[in-house]
């Protein structure tokens, strides 16, 4: 064979051999990201178990882990409002860990807390609002109001003289009244109370004459006439109750209350990961069996895109700002 031909050859042999070894280098990496997740998912909750978060996270994890590729299994983590979980999630690196955002973590805590380990906007990346869980407005049945308009009449004919409970100082509950007293010019002194149960057996008793809790927690007693629902801070009637209209309908134009519910991951995770991960998310939160489950619950499933829960977390933060701050809220031992 000629020197010149047998010196084309081997550098055409060398050439096509690179190239396989770049090949059999890329291949893994790229199966790698396509086979994301490699372990089961870590699905923190920043609450005590047994409430509406616990229920909305457990629908949609049991849901992803049919099609994601790996068992999504959820862990309560509660503590200091929410603020304990989302460090912990925030600086994590194994890349299968996320977390249930809420109101209160995401739109509250950021401007109740002088000082947060984490910042909501730069570490965590929106993945999709899950569900919201609306608010009611609810009364002492013994108090002469049937609706909003006469509730807001008889508070400015006794300014000072009556209260209301909340779970605690920060709470969904909290914020609730405090943006209908903002709106409506009224004033109330606040009860802060640990936890909804002790502040709903003294609203029963008539020693508080108002509050505003989550539907689930409510429902029971507005059927057995032990409450008296005035409100609901939703956007539209709520099927269990159609004939109470919302704050909207009775004079606020725009007013909307509703607890909320949405995955977050942490920022640094690749971007396929997390489109992966919004691509299950949405489908699961749209399924048939996830609406039924939180439906039961009187939670309202959502799905919607990272773009969109982007956008409505900035839109909360927004709005409760002013709220929190002409209320002078601070987190429970601050004042």
């Amino acid at each position: 064979m000629h020197p010149s031909l047998m010196s084309s050859l081997k550098r055409r042999q060398l050439l096509a051999g690179g190239a396989a070894a770049a090949t059999s280098l890329w291949l893994p990496q790229a199966r790698a990201q396509a086979a994301w997740p490699t372990k089961p998912l870590r699905l923190v909750v920043p609450f005590a178990p047994g409430g509406s978060s616990e229920i909305v996270a457990r629908a949609a994890a049991a849901e992803m882990a049919k099609t994601i590729g790996q068992n999504v299994f959820v862990d309560n983590k509660p503590g200091a409002a929410g603020n304990i979980a989302m460090q912990e999630v925030a600086s994590s690196t194994d890349e299968h860990t996320l977390i249930l955002g809420h109101i209160g973590t995401l739109a509250v805590n950021p401007f109740i807390f002088p000082k947060l380990p984490y910042d909501a906007n730069r570490d965590f990346a929106p993945i999709t609002l899950l569900s919201k869980v609306p608010s009611l407005y609810v009364v002492h049945p013994d108090l002469p109001v049937k609706n909003l308009k006469e509730f807001i009449a008889y508070v400015k004919g006794k300014p000072g003289q009556l209260n209301y409970g909340s779970a605690g100082n920060g709470s969904a509950g909290h914020l609730a009244f405090e943006y209908l007293k903002m709106v409506s010019g009224t004033f109330m002194l606040h009860v802060p109370y640990r936890g909804t149960g002790p502040m709903l057996t003294d609203l029963m008793a008539g020693r508080l004459q108002a509050a505003s809790v989550g539907a689930p927690a409510l429902l029971p007693f507005i059927k057995s006439g032990k409450l008296r629902c005035i409100a609901t801070g939703t956007t539209q009637r709520l099927p269990q109750m159609p004939d109470v209209p919302t704050v909207a309908e009775q004079g606020f134009k725009d007013f909307e209350m509703t607890q909320w519910y949405g995955l977050i991951a942490p920022s640094k995770w690749p971007k396929a990961h997390l489109a992966k991960l919004e691509a299950e998310a949405v489908k699961a939160a749209r399924s048939t069996l996830v609406k039924e489950k939180l439906a039961q619950e009187t939670a309202l499933a959502v799905g919607n895109t990272s773009a969109e829960f982007d956008a409505f977390i900035k839109a909360e933060q927004a709005r409760w700002k002013p709220v929190i701050e002409r209320a002078q809220i601070r987190p429970e031992g601050m004042g």
